[in-house]
């Protein structure tokens, strides 16, 4: 019998529809969480969840914008009244606008500022007060490599990234004493839709899997250390394009 070290845990995930989200959303039902998939596309969350419950899961489909207040505040609690609890957060939605600086409008760069840096930090704010409430909870926070370097026509994104990387690491000190754990991976190049967007020009054989995202996930919301990893930087191979 397959062991269950997050039976009886609940989690949400952002982004969950597609990509690294999804591959997150089914390694933590897999692992017995009970899973609020949060992203913009209701379809794409059904067909996640069905997949989750096909198997044997439990899910929710939660559609939100998160870099609307509104629909985060909505969501969390969604998720606490489904299942009395909130356990793991995992902030993997994002969005990617791509050009030079010197041509990029300021909606676009708030576009992305408003999904990648504010979404994250509203569902960390409406999340950590019922976190508290678990003997030991986890904040995973999907940055980037481009969270850490820089790449060209990638200025916002990038910088997007690197905010996370900030919040990820005043966060973990904030409620460590609150036995919340936070952390941040920082993948490579995935072979998911935005990473074909932002670099079209890529053998996408040789990018990760997201799958390989996930587990990278599942591994830290299984630990119960109380070290504080401000963040895990993950490449295939040192070839990989975006190494």
């Amino acid at each position: 019998m397959q062991a269950k070290p997050l039976q009886g845990k609940a989690a949400i995930v952002t982004g969950a529809g597609r990509g690294i989200g999804r591959s997150v959303a089914l390694a933590l039902a897999q692992a017995g969480a009970r899973v609020g998939l949060a992203a913009r596309t209701p379809s794409e969350l059904d067909a996640v969840r069905i997949e989750i419950e096909a198997a044997g899961g439990q899910a929710g489909a939660f559609p939100t914008d998160v870099s609307s207040e509104a629909q985060v505040v909505a969501l969390v609690r969604g998720v606490v009244e489904t299942w009395g609890r909130l356990d793991i957060i995992v902030n993997n939605a994002g969005i990617g606008v791509y050009g030079p600086l010197a041509e990029f409008s300021a909606e676009d760069w708030d576009r992305v500022m408003a999904v990648n840096a504010r979404g994250t930090f509203l569902t960390c704010r409406e999340a950590i007060p019922y976190l508290r409430q678990r003997e030991q909870s986890f904040i995973v926070n999907i940055s980037s490599v481009v969270g850490l370097k820089g790449y060209v026509n990638q200025g916002a994104y990038s910088a997007s990234k690197h905010a996370v990387m900030g919040m990820t690491k005043a966060l973990a000190g904030e409620v460590q004493q609150d036995g919340i754990r936070v952390h941040a991976i920082c993948p490579g190049g995935v072979d998911t839709q935005m990473a074909g967007q932002a670099r079209p020009d890529l053998d996408r054989s040789v990018l990760m899997h997201p799958d390989e995202v996930a587990e990278v996930v599942l591994f830290l919301v299984t630990r119960r250390g109380n070290a504080v990893i401000d963040g895990i930087q993950i490449r295939r191979a040192a070839s990989t394009p975006w190494a």
